[in-house]
């Protein structure tokens, strides 16, 4: 995970510690808590602005000075409202992804990384039920989603690993005939690539 770099003997530096650390852990939290903060803050000034308004339709402003107070209290009520949801709902879902992630790769550190994407899937839906503290009935739903969440990324990892070892096995095929020189297969890779330019 880290590493120290040698010494010099010509440099006075300190040695430089460096960190490793891959990019799921912190891509896939950071952008649920921008999607969480989205969500949020629309969801929280839209409510933030029906409560203002509820709370206050019995007493509308008469004057023009009383409108433009009305108009600035529910502007920062709005977006005070926004502000929290935003900050809980990112909260959540950051947790959320995080969760997702720390499943993933204690599968992968346990060695049942074939399984790592569904367990992932499963695992995450129990931490979003009770992040969201969902009834019984939603949370099977809920975890069934996850289940199927996950089957569809680890389909997806696997075709990607298929395509992956057919293109290194073509490119290996072309590569021996190139090397015998065979003309038909040099000439059709060459096609090829003129075709894509």
């Amino acid at each position: 995970m880290s590493s120290v770099e040698e010494p010099n003997e010509s440099s006075d530096k300190p040695n430089a510690i460096r960190l490793t650390i891959p990019e799921r852990y912190y891509l896939l939290p950071g952008a649920a808590v921008v999607v969480g903060t989205t969500i949020g803050l629309f969801r929280g000034s839209r409510r933030a602005s029906l409560r203002f308004l509820a709370e206050n339709v019995h007493r509308p402003p008469t004057t023009v000075q009383g409108w433009y107070f009305y108009n600035k209290t529910k502007n920062y009520r709005v977006l005070m409202g926004g502000l929290k949801e935003g900050a809980a709902d990112a909260a959540r879902l950051g947790a959320t992804a995080m969760g997702w992630v720390v499943i993933e790769e204690g599968c992968k550190r346990l060695g049942c990384e074939e399984i790592g994407e569904v367990a992932a899937g499963l695992g995450t839906a129990g931490v979003f039920s009770l992040a969201y503290r969902l009834p019984w009935k939603a949370t099977s739903r809920t975890l069934l989603l996850g289940l199927m969440i996950g089957a569809a990324v680890q389909g997806l990892r696997w075709s990607r690993e298929q395509l992956r070892e057919q293109a290194q096995a073509r490119l290996a095929e072309v590569e021996a005939a190139a090397a015998e020189g065979r003309a038909e297969v040099v000439e059709a890779v060459e096609e090829a690539v003129e075709s894509r330019k």
